[in-house]
């Protein structure tokens, strides 16, 4: 007789796990036939266009939007969470050194680690759920600062120190730009940070989930998280959306690229999502907002979504094919100057406020995660028992 009942189980699961529900939670849902996500039961895109991003966050913590008096009191016990302890300050220079041309959110993965054992976080299964909560906002609130200097010690210029009177996201643009951004841009890369704070359980959230389901400490799920985040097929594509159209370069150029990219079946960087069967809600609000400030690039980056679905729709009809958040995060991130390699680790410091509730959701619960696996290798010899 088998010893472990899951080898003598054969249950036929769809490769990556698509579609298969593996918990309940009560953050958000992603309807993709419907093109709608939302966060707890507020539409995702309305609380990008109507809230700021610590409303966004208490919501997410706390499960319910904020009264103005909590709001204020949030906003700034997260502020004073933004400096980080000098022994983790110490190493960033060093940090920013080896992660070379990996970039910030290389060195995040470590930063994170010393953070937590800097900051004392112990293992979330001994911890109650009041202290897991406040490592998870300790956390999410060092993110930007932490990620900005690692960018600027990587361009040879000193750290930004964090300003307790800005909100987060203007923060986090005078942290790596070293200028207080204007209001316009500022809340532009808000929306933008809002939208993604959390999406169901894509790759980084169920890493998050998984390591979160051992009792391990929140630093040590944020890290998993953040190295899930940095594959290109799941948080690294707002640059290479952006490196589609430098590569297409010129109107004339937009059709016959295409045509070449989709006859060779290559995939096209910035369209199609796992999920969406029809637009991506994000993307349809961040073109908007792009088209708020207009010029050559947002006209350019509209011009080739046309003819990509287009294109498409002659060449493999019955395809649809739509752009997803990167690419027009791509083209927002540009305009308010953001350089391309922070791009990734901007949608890092948005995330970082969802992975940590989505830790806090899954710590309540103390079954670990343990799935099984279908053996496919050459057979063993039968085992011949022991008299």
């Amino acid at each position: 007789m088998p010893t472990n009942p899951a080898a003598s189980t054969s249950i036929d699961v769809p490769r990556g796990l698509a579609g298969v529900i593996v918990t309940d939670t009560a953050l958000g849902d992603v309807r993709g036939l419907e093109g709608f996500y939302h966060y707890r039961q507020y539409s995702a895109v309305d609380l990008a266009r109507t809230r700021g991003f610590e409303d966004v966050w208490y919501l997410m913590v706390h499960g319910e939007l904020p009264e103005a008096a909590q709001l204020s009191v949030f906003a700034a016990q997260t502020a004073q969470l933004r400096p980080l302890p000098e022994d983790v300050r110490a190493v960033l220079p060093a940090l920013a050194a080896a992660s070379g041309a990996s970039g910030p959110l290389a060195g995040l993965r470590t930063a994170l680690s010393l953070l937590g054992a800097s900051k004392g976080f112990r293992p979330a299964y001994d911890i109650d759920a009041d202290q897991r909560r406040a490592d998870t906002v300790a956390a999410a609130a060092a993110v930007p600062t932490l990620l900005t200097a690692l960018y600027r010690l990587g361009q040879g210029l000193e750290p930004v120190e964090p300003r307790t009177d800005l909100p987060y996201a203007a923060n986090y643009l005078y942290m790596l730009t070293g200028s207080e951004p204007d209001a316009d841009r500022a809340r532009a890369i808000e929306q933008y940070l809002i939208s993604t704070i959390d999406h169901g359980f894509n790759a980084s959230t169920f890493t998050a989930r998984v390591i979160a389901s051992t009792g391990a400490d929140v630093a040590a799920a944020l890290a998993g998280a953040v190295g899930a985040l940095s594959g290109p097929l799941h948080g690294g594509a707002p640059s290479r959306a952006l490196d589609t159209l430098d590569a297409i370069g010129s109107r004339d150029r937009i059709d016959p690229w295409i045509r070449q990219h989709v006859l060779a079946g290559d995939r096209i960087m910035g369209f199609g999502h796992p999920v969406y069967r029809t637009e991506d809600p994000r993307s349809r609000m961040l073109r908007g907002i792009a088209e708020q400030f207009g010029g050559p690039l947002v006209d350019f980056a509209t011009e080739v979504e046309q003819r990509v679905e287009a294109i498409l729709a002659e060449l493999k009809p019955g395809r649809e094919l739509h752009t997803n958040v990167e690419f027009y995060a791509g083209v927002v991130m540009e305009l308010c100057g953001l350089p391309r390699e922070m791009f990734t680790p901007t949608f890092a410091a948005a995330r970082v406020v969802g992975w940590g509730a989505n830790i806090l959701e899954q710590a309540a619960d103390s079954k670990i995660i343990r799935p099984a696996a279908r053996y496919v290798g050459p057979q063993p010899p039968v085992a011949v028992p022991v008299p």
